[in-house]
């Protein structure tokens, strides 16, 4: 993992806020970027993808993550290990620690945080759930375009898993980091939890 610091974030009447570490992580998938600070994780980035990684066998081999030079807060540490063992081992994400947010939409109250927190809670690994039935979860059935604008809006993906959100139809539907992406890590997800009910 190569790390860097960057300048302070501050708030729009000018003040500091904090100051944001960046690091990169080499992964099955290609570069992620997460960014945080000593308060909480601020970011994830996913790189698009243009070709599907190469078979599960080569993809646990680049799962290493290299320590940079500056130690990183423990909110990005926690990111680093969560991440680590989604891709290498999912099984351990679930004795890992969630690393702290610190993003301004995780901080206020809003239909998005909302929707966020129901889908990191509700819809665990290896399973999917549609826009619409997302919506019902978060408490209203009828906001299946809103879900859709808080899947774009996530400031954390993997971690809060809006790969997961699908469409009715069954097809997997728009995401961030594309949607061969987004289809290798429903395929990853599924995967893995086929090899834990053996």
């Amino acid at each position: 993992m190569e790390s860097r610091l960057v300048p302070k974030v501050t708030s729009e009447n000018g003040e500091s806020q904090c100051k944001v570490v960046c690091a990169v992580l080499h992964s099955p998938v290609g570069k992620i970027e997460i960014s945080g600070c000593e308060t909480g994780l601020h970011e994830i980035k996913l790189p698009k993808m243009n070709v599907l990684p190469n078979s599960a066998g080569e993809t646990r081999a680049t799962c290493e993550v290299d320590a940079g030079p500056a130690p990183l807060p423990p909110p990005l540490q926690q990111c680093a290990a969560w991440l680590r063992a989604y891709f290498c081992e999912p099984a351990l994400t679930l004795a890992l620690p969630l690393p702290a947010f610190h993003h301004r939409l995780l901080q206020r109250a809003s239909f998005t945080r909302q929707v966020l927190q129901t889908l990191m809670r509700d819809v665990k690994f290896g399973e999917a759930v549609s826009y619409k039935q997302l919506a019902a979860l978060a408490g209203n059935g009828r906001a299946a375009r809103a879900v859709g604008g808080a899947m774009r809006s996530n400031p954390i993906p993997i971690i809060i898993p809006c790969h997961r959100v699908i469409r009715s139809s069954g097809e997997a539907g728009s995401y961030g980091g594309g949607n061969l992406l987004k289809e290798w890590l429903l395929s990853h997800e599924k995967r893995h939890k086929e090899e834990l009910a053996r």
